[in-house]
């Protein structure tokens, strides 16, 4: 590619194991230190300190000084739609882990994806809003309804507030375990902000894993209907699966 961005630089930074690594231990938008990162990686202080060094000036990720450590975070929340993208490309052409993890499962059901909502839950959200005409998609845009507007203000959600951000409002993100596309945006952020609030949902310490109290499951199948197991629903499809 003679012209335009320069997609192997960006692939390079992506391309080393343990680079993969400390990226998406970033994933739920939190930020760690060089210690912690290494750890995540499998890899030396030293080796993390230049893996680090060469993310940074890639400005894949953004470094800030607090007391005595350094704390490192993804750049923004397109590098994350860019991993989850790359994630799901795995998935689809078989370059898996021979042993799944433990909660691999978990998180394919539910899980924050930067500060987003995603796996089986977050598609089932954003396949009822759009089969409800609250989003409409075109061009894979997302654009909000008016009927939509209403819907979330009647979910507590500040619309004024959000819209007056330089982040979209709605975005779609595919979604690396289903292969369908869940809410992200600024929209999709204060959703799961609101299920926090409300008590339906939390975060598992340490963990990208959300977890469902018994209210909020009730209360997400009566509002956006029960997520259904997309993962193995796509293998029982006929042509979709590696």
């Amino acid at each position: 590619m003679k012209n335009g961005p320069d997609i192997a630089a960006i692939a390079a930074l992506l391309g080393d194991p343990g680079r993969a690594s400390m990226l998406t231990a970033l994933m739920d938008g939190g930020a760690l230190t060089a210690g912690e990162l290494a750890r995540e990686a499998g890899v030396t202080a030293q080796t993390a300190s230049s893996h680090l060094a060469r993310l940074e000036s890639g400005e894949l990720l953004v470094g800030r000084k607090q007391g005595r450590h350094r704390y490192y975070a993804l750049s923004g929340p397109d590098v994350a739609a860019a991993i989850e993208a790359l994630a799901g490309l795995a998935e689809r052409t078989g370059h898996t882990r021979a042993r799944l993890q433990p909660k691999e499962a978990s998180l394919r059901r539910a899980r924050v994806c930067y500060d987003h909502l995603a796996g089986d839950f977050g598609v089932a959200l954003l396949e009822s809003l759009t089969a409800r005409g609250l989003v409409t998609e075109s061009d894979e845009a997302l654009t909000l309804t008016s009927a939509g507007h209403r819907f979330m203000e009647a979910l507590g959600l500040d619309l004024a507030a959000l819209s007056g951000r330089r982040r979209p409002l709605c975005k779609s993100c595919l979604d690396w375990g289903v292969r369908r596309s869940h809410l992200a945006g600024s929209l999709g952020a204060a959703l799961l902000e609101r299920f926090y609030a409300l008590g339906w949902a939390s975060r598992e310490p340490g963990a990208r894993l959300i977890v469902f109290s018994p209210k909020g499951l009730a209360a997400f199948t009566e509002i956006f209907g029960a997520p259904t197991d997309a993962h193995a629903a796509n293998h029982r499809r006929p042509g979709i699966g590696p």
